[in-house]
């Protein structure tokens, strides 16, 4: 499953506090899936960029998914921030081993153009906007019910594409 999705979108929060539980539960930590998140950060977002970056540093160091959720379950405290980038590091830096690293990789250039590939990835594959997952060949756009989700990894299992 690939979840393509931008931290400051609305839908991407509501999908991620209402559907995103669930399948881990059921799918991911039983290992009958695996899932990569692909950023999409939009341009009328200020802070998606930069809250992509503080998640994209924290997997340098296995943290991807913690902060991941920290940023989420946080947007509204600092979706109306001048700049977030200081929330963002105290986010990070409560959950990575190095905070030293954390800085050093948010501070440096190699991120950005990681997250750059995940955009261009995102839109060959034809996503448009966020949330879009893929499951298998199977695309779905939107903050969808977690039925929708079930019923396509179900199909997916079935065919045997694991």
């Amino acid at each position: 499953m690939l979840i393509v999705s931008d931290f400051q979108c609305p839908f991407c929060k509501e999908w991620h506090d209402q559907t995103w539980g669930a399948i881990r539960r059921e799918y991911v930590e039983t290992g009958k899936i695996r899932v990569a998140y692909l950023n999409y950060p939009l341009g009328q977002h200020r802070h998606a960029l930069p809250a992509a970056i503080a998640a994209m540093c924290a997997s340098a160091q296995g943290r991807f998914w913690e902060v991941a959720d920290r940023i989420f379950d946080t947007q509204n405290a600092w979706q109306n921030l001048s700049d977030a980038r200081a929330f963002f590091d105290s986010l990070a830096t409560r959950v990575v081993p190095d905070a030293a690293a954390q800085r050093a990789c948010v501070d440096g250039k190699r991120v950005g153009a990681l997250i750059e590939a995940d955009v261009v990835r995102s839109q060959r594959a034809g996503a448009e906007s966020t949330p879009t997952f893929f499951i298998g060949s199977r695309m779905i756009a939107g903050a969808q019910p977690v039925a929708v989700f079930r019923r396509a990894v179900e199909e997916e299992l079935s065919r045997g594409n694991r």
